[in-house]
């Protein structure tokens, strides 16, 4: 089981806009910001539920294919998800549907964050 992640962002105020934005549908909201002096100066802040699982900090932005994937409640909070990621800055990556070749009732859409990351959210329950 994955406690936390924590991935580079190469512009934290746009960053947080996008994710304060595009979360909300999910019910996942910035919980905590790390004092500077804890942090060498870095901007630090946690995303979560009821704690802090999904970290972004300002310092060398993360390379590579990053995938994540937020499980939604319900076919309407996926479709939520993916219209604010897109008023957020967010580009399309995959129009909310069902993606029956992952399983027979994977619903999902896919947006990329500002810095190109590939953000998901996913929910599997029938329709």
């Amino acid at each position: 089981m994955i406690d936390h992640m924590t991935f580079g962002v190469t512009d934290f105020v746009r960053s947080t806009a996008f994710y304060d934005q595009a979360f909300a549908p999910l019910g996942v909201k910035r919980l905590f910001e790390v004092p500077l002096e804890h942090t060498g100066g870095v901007k630090v802040c946690g995303y979560g539920d009821d704690r802090a699982w999904f970290w972004l900090a300002e310092e060398k932005a993360t390379k590579g294919l990053l995938h994540i994937a937020l499980r939604a409640k319900s076919h309407a909070a996926v479709d939520a998800f993916h219209a604010a990621a897109l008023r957020a800055g967010g580009t399309d990556n995959g129009a909310p549907g069902p993606r029956p070749h992952y399983d027979a009732h994977y619903y999902g859409a896919f947006i990329l964050d500002p810095d190109g990351h590939n953000i998901e959210a996913v929910c599997h329950a029938a329709p």
